[in-house]
């Protein structure tokens, strides 16, 4: 008899729990379990002896069927007029002794660091992707474009017919040279594409001291801004089904991005335009909107029911996966 159930029988069921520490659903459910597992461990008329598992097993390790799965085995022993037990029992058997597993070559994916990535101000974090444009016919159109997190604006974009990590390479450079970012400031993100990974952009960010981030493999999440920016682009009313030439698509494209860095104002900067917030004009309109607000609750203040009112302000750091704060 254990200790548990000698504190049982002195001490009843209730007692004993709360000084194990658990409740009398787990007590009951591990009993119940106990009394199945000594109902198998009886022995029935219809189990193998001993020396019969041991034959068994012997024969179904042994270097004729080393190579062949239990129900080959079992089928084999049939024809040769031999019947030892169910294919059941044999994988049973092979269980009860760790000799049963997957034998097929099995995947194993490597194991990918979450990307957290902040910027407190422009050009420290740039996103980038590759979205399709369709074009006449069955062809498509390949739009790369390089966004700023913390402004939201399109700091760089190119539209060609093919996918080119040479295309990637010349965009990145120039943006970089246009925006005037310097050494060990920018880190690049992007997804595992085929010209994010590729060996032209890897050696280009390396050069201008740029550290490159990427992705989870099919996580979109991590790359947010650049999903979200293209969802704008292609659910404008002005969005084209598709493109006749490149021409075209240039042109358009050229048309959108002025409006989206200039006139669109962005629901994830307090309602300011990209290029507000990007060239620091932001707090200026900031300002001038709390003015506009106070001289509305001057001439009527029985209509803001919440005191004072005061517009959203841009925020003060953007995030790829913000950390989770732990409770201390």
């Amino acid at each position: 008899m254990s200790i548990a159930q000698e504190a049982i029988g002195s001490l009843g069921v209730l007692d004993t729990c709360r000084a194990l520490g658990i409740s009398r659903a787990t007590f009951y459910r591990r009993h119940r379990a106990e009394e199945r597992l000594s109902v198998d461990r009886r022995r029935t008329p219809r189990r193998l002896s001993s020396e019969e598992e041991s034959h068994v097993l012997q024969a179904l390790t042994s270097l004729r069927f080393i190579d062949q799965a239990v129900p080959e085995i079992y089928a084999t022993l049939l024809d040769e007029g031999q019947y030892w037990c169910s294919m059941r029992t044999m994988y049973r058997l092979l269980a009860r002794h760790q000799a049963i597993r997957e034998r097929r070559r099995q995947v194993t994916h490597p194991v990918y660091q979450k990307p957290e990535l902040m910027a407190t101000g422009p050009n420290q974090v740039w996103s980038w992707d590759i979205t399709k444009l369709r074009g006449p016919a069955w062809t498509h159109y390949s739009l790369y474009v390089i966004l700023d997190i913390f402004s939201r604006c399109v700091v760089g974009w190119l539209v060609a017919e093919r996918e080119s990590g040479t295309l990637a390479e010349c965009l990145i450079s120039e943006s970089c040279v246009k925006q005037g970012v310097p050494r060990d400031q920018l880190t690049l993100h992007a997804d595992r594409g085929n010209a994010m990974r590729s060996k032209p952009v890897a050696q280009l960010l390396a050069d201008l001291g740029v550290t490159r981030t990427h992705s989870r493999p099919h996580v979109s999440n991590d790359n947010p801004f650049s999903e979200a920016q293209f969802k704008t682009l292609k659910y404008h009313s002005t969005f084209p089904e598709r493109f006749e030439s490149l021409e075209e698509a240039k042109m358009f494209l050229r048309e959108f991005f002025q409006w989206y860095n200039h006139d669109h104002r962005h629901s994830g900067i307090a309602l300011m335009t990209p290029d507000s917030v990007h060239t620091g004009e932001a707090n200026g309109r900031w300002n001038q909107r709390c003015q506009v607000m106070q001289q509305a609750f001057q001439k009527h203040p029985e209509r803001f029911v919440h005191g004072e009112p005061m517009p959203p302000k841009p925020p003060s750091e953007v995030w790829i996966n913000k950390p989770i704060e732990k409770a201390s």
